[in-house]
């Protein structure tokens, strides 16, 4: 029986292996594989972990008080001390950046082991340069759904997203999130006619009920922290499902540098380093699929050009969505006590109608709970004891919309290599921003205004933070599905148009990046190739 070898656990490797295993086939999966420790006290709340550890402020704040972060950084999603590892790189992992702020993962899980579980399906407008359609891919979201467990309703965001098979009913509103919602539905047929906007409920891979051995979600404000009862997704859940399978190996500690291939560019060898032993390792292959993420799958595709032909490459294309944090303050909320036991991320979603519908703009709207109370406050101009006192009678007030914006392939942002005298590599990364970027920003901006203020919420403009490029983590479009058939792309099923057994099965493949979060459909694409291909 032929092998396949995947590089990479994040979600779309993790979800192609489950799909091939589930058909018999034989799967290596080979990975760096950084690892953190299980959750602490996982029968305890938020607010009993700091009862009932032993060292509570080493826990939230981190031995060297890591997180307590600065103003520039400052940002709702900053993530715990022990959830530090998922960042971590491989020594000599050189990278030099031009308008590009990336987070790469090598951890178990990858970068999703951090997210928030926005799963949202791509409709046929998103799909428009794509070369299958939104009936093509339904079948796999409807699959995934089923194995992460997704919550979702019908509503008036499903124009943006269609409602599919195997969602599960929503989980409680928190209060400041049910306010919101309730005013909207008194006044939301002038605000879809005057503003072109839209409210309902998030899609999120968060059980609310039981799914197999993982429990439903039990409120204990313990999302961010990390999820003790794995209600709230992580690939890593499906990497344990992998690992029950007797067709399945699974190699860590392996940072996978290039590959090799004969005069027929049949791949036939991939090189990699052991991050623990320091030596080089050599794997055979008879299939290879890349799933290490867009940055880490598009180097070695990059580095094997270099190291067998001795040719410099360049990758057009790269996409990420901006991304804008702009906070709320609930007026009807301010002073009430805040409940900690709630689902902490965000539980509504918010899309605005643009001229194309393909550039539809994209929210999440997160209100404030658990999570860090120190960033909206540190660009506050307030003394230590006023902004404790503001900190406490306006927190159950608090939110911050998360907006999104789509992005499209351009020559002009890429990755490429450089080489040093001694050999040694460098990854360059580069991006522009579109034309006409700020135009957008400012229409949505006063959207948002002007939406939040009908609902009874003030959004402070000034304390809008725009963030870098790269900080949302949805990189793909440097090696695009395309029915061409050149050199430096793959096929509609993203087997490569250069090499015969290399499929790349992550975000490096998609030809463009809608408004919405693109997790869940790296999932179901990866599933979709190991359908029909395999």
């Amino acid at each position: 029986m032929s092998k396949i070898t995947i590089i990479g656990s994040g979600p779309s490797g993790v979800h192609f292996a489950l799909s091939l295993l589930k058909k018999g086939h034989l799967v290596e999966m080979i990975d760096v594989g950084y690892s953190g420790a299980p959750p602490v006290n996982p029968e305890d709340s938020f607010n009993e972990l700091k009862e009932n550890l032993e060292d509570p402020v080493k826990y939230f704040l981190g031995e060297n008080f890591e997180a307590v972060v600065g103003t520039d950084s400052a940002s709702v999603y900053e993530f715990p001390p022990h959830k530090q590892y998922i960042f971590k790189n491989p020594e000599d992992y050189d990278v030099e950046l031009h308008g590009f702020e990336p987070h790469l993962s090598f951890a178990r899980g990858g970068l999703a082991e951090a997210w928030t579980g926005g799963s949202y399906s791509f409709n046929d407008n998103d799909l428009e340069d794509f070369p299958f359609g939104y009936s093509d891919i339904e079948p796999f979201y409807n699959e995934i759904s089923d194995r992460i467990g997704l919550i979702g309703v019908e509503d008036d965001l499903s124009r943006f997203f269609p409602y599919h098979k195997n969602l599960l009913p929503p989980l409680d509103l928190d209060e400041n999130s049910q306010l919101l919602f309730n005013v909207y539905e008194k006044k939301k047929d002038k605000l879809n006619k005057n503003l072109g906007m839209y409210l309902g409920r998030s899609r999120i891979a968060t059980l609310s009920k039981d799914h197999g051995s993982r429990k439903k979600c039990d409120y204990s404000g313990r999302c961010q922290w990390g999820c003790p009862s794995d209600s709230l997704y992580v690939p890593t859940i499906t990497l344990n499902e992998c690992l029950g399978h007797k067709n399945f190996k699974y190699i860590p500690g392996i940072l996978i540098k290039h590959f090799n291939y004969d005069s027929n560019n049949r791949i036939t060898a991939i090189i990699g380093f052991d991050v623990v032993k320091k030596v080089e390792k050599v794997f055979k292959v008879d299939t290879l699929a890349l799933a290490a993420g867009t940055l880490a799958s598009s180097r070695i595709f990059l580095e094997s050009f270099l190291k067998n032909e001795g040719k410099i490459v360049k990758l057009p294309g790269l996409m990420d969505n901006r991304q804008i944090l702009a906070p709320f303050i609930n007026l009807k909320m301010i002073g009430k006590q805040f409940n900690p036991d709630s689902y902490q991320y965000h539980q509504l979603a918010v899309g605005i109608d643009t001229e194309d519908p393909k550039n539809y703009i994209h929210g999440q709207i997160t209100t404030l709970k658990t999570g860090m109370m120190q960033p909206p406050f540190q660009s506050m101009p307030l003394d230590f004891k006023t902004g404790i006192y503001l900190g406490r009678y306006l927190h159950s007030s608090l939110g911050v919309v998360n907006i999104n914006f789509s992005d499209s392939r351009r020559d002009d942002n890429y990755l490429t290599l450089s080489q040093n005298k001694e050999g040694s590599t460098k990854l360059i990364i580069n991006y522009n921003p579109p034309v006409g970027e700020d135009k957008t920003i400012k229409f949505s901006l006063k959207k948002i205004g002007k939406f939040f203020g009908k609902l009874g919420a003030v959004v402070p403009m000034f304390q809008v933070q725009l963030r870098p490029m790269g900080a949302s983590v949805h990189y793909s479009g440097t090696i695009p599905m395309s029915e061409s058939g050149d050199s430096l792309t793959v096929s509609p099923n993203c087997r490569s148009n250069d090499f015969s057994n290399l499929y790349i099965v992550d975000g490096s493949t998609f030809p463009f990046l809608p408004s919405k979060n693109i997790t869940f459909s790296l999932m179901a694409n990866a599933a979709r190739i190991a359908e029909v291909e395999f």
